[in-house]
């Protein structure tokens, strides 16, 4: 069944169709007079014109939203139809506008038969008006049958893949919504993985080392124990104040080459106080996104150098390029094989991974060069689009 049928006789084109034939049937009735007058078959011509008007307007207007209606209805259209032309075949005309609307209310096998049916009842009222065995009076109504039911058929299969072609980018476009969103939500849930490791999980393992440490030599006389427990007790407020801060969405940074130097500080020695840091280049004010990124990865290395390195000494350095800005994070420790690091376990390790992402994610680079018993240095560099000072 075609995509028309299914909607019934409705639209620009059948109105074009119906008008189409009510003056076909008026130019055909006449002609009708002017050949024949008013004598003869007049009456019973003139009676079956009104009578096939009166069905084709109760087929096109009263059912016109009912399909199987208008089939019903179209069957004594084609009866009146074909009685009208055996009695005057001048009305043969009136068979093309019908042709059209068997294609659009019927199944296309049944509809192609009817379209032949009519192309040779229209051929024989042609010869018989002509008078003349000719072939192309034969032929030319069935041909220009067979020609409308292509072309519609054609049209009807272009319409069909049109409407396929448009379910499939709907369908493409609504997998591709599913898929963004879900990336969407994996990509948070990472930054949240990341953010809650630079900081809740980084303040809390260095303040268990610290309490570890106290517990081991709270005893011992002159021991450092009050000052550990202290420590701990900063790092615990500190990763208070950032989960504060992540739950609220805050930004890490304000702005401003001295607030930023003073996160870089309070990043690394809040784990390895006595790190070394430097500077080299001029110093100019970093977009957020990047300065945020520095600061947590110097936060990150430096967590990862007072529970892994055991290391005597440590630095940071930050270097300003006219186009980049990189950070390199140093210790003499007892160094690892970083191909041999798992991604994570329940006692660290995702790290790397998470400085890695959130490096990448800025379009930057991110290294990590050690060996066991000869230190580590993490290297992170982001690319800067303009200087800002």
């Amino acid at each position: 069944m075609n995509a028309d049928a299914e909607r019934g006789l409705r639209g620009p084109l059948a109105y074009a169709i119906h008008a189409s034939f009510f003056v076909l049937l008026s130019t055909s009735g006449v002609r009708y007079v002017t050949v024949h007058g008013t004598s003869g078959r007049f009456g019973v011509v003139l009676v079956l014109a009104v009578v096939l008007a009166l069905l084709y307007a109760v087929m096109a207007t009263v059912s016109s939203r009912d399909v199987v209606r208008q089939r019903l209805w179209m069957w004594p259209v084609l009866s009146a139809w074909a009685a009208l032309v055996w009695l005057a075949p001048s009305f043969a005309w009136c068979a093309f506008p019908v042709l059209f609307l068997c294609i659009r209310l019927y199944p296309s096998k049944i509809a192609y038969s009817l379209v032949g049916i009519l192309g040779v009842l229209a051929g024989i009222a042609f010869y018989r008006v002509t008078g003349r065995a000719e072939l192309v009076t034969l032929l030319g109504p069935l041909c220009t049958a067979a020609l409308v039911a292509a072309a519609y058929g054609q049209m009807e299969r272009d319409a069909r893949e049109r409407l396929r072609l448009l379910h499939q980018v709907a369908e493409a476009q609504s997998a591709l919504a599913d898929t963004e969103r879900a990336a969407g939500v994996a990509a948070e849930r990472e930054r949240l993985a990341r953010e809650i490791h630079d900081t809740v999980t980084q303040g809390l393992a260095s303040a268990l080392l610290r309490l570890e440490a106290a517990e081991q030599t709270w005893n011992t006389t002159g021991s450092p124990s009050r000052a550990d427990v202290d420590a701990a007790a900063e790092n615990i407020r500190t990763s208070l104040m950032q989960s504060r801060d992540l739950v609220h969405d805050l930004a890490p940074t304000k702005g401003g080459t001295g607030d930023f130097d003073a996160l870089v500080v309070a990043a690394a020695r809040q784990f390895v106080p006595a790190v070394r840091i430097r500077t080299v280049g001029e110093a100019v004010i970093l977009p957020s996104d990047v300065a945020h990124a520095v600061v947590r990865v110097v936060s990150s290395a430096s967590s990862n150098i007072a529970r892994h390195a055991r290391a005597e000494t440590a630095g940071v350095t930050i270097t300003y390029l006219d186009h980049s800005v990189s950070v390199d994070i140093f210790d003499d420790g007892v160094g690892f094989d970083p191909g041999k690091l798992a991604d994570h376990s329940r006692y660290g390790g995702y790290g790397l991974r998470a400085m890695r992402s959130r490096v990448a994610q800025l379009g930057g680079s991110f290294t990590v060069e050690s060996a066991p018993g000869d230190g580590t240095v993490v290297a992170a560099q982001f690319p800067l689009e303009r200087r800002i000072r």
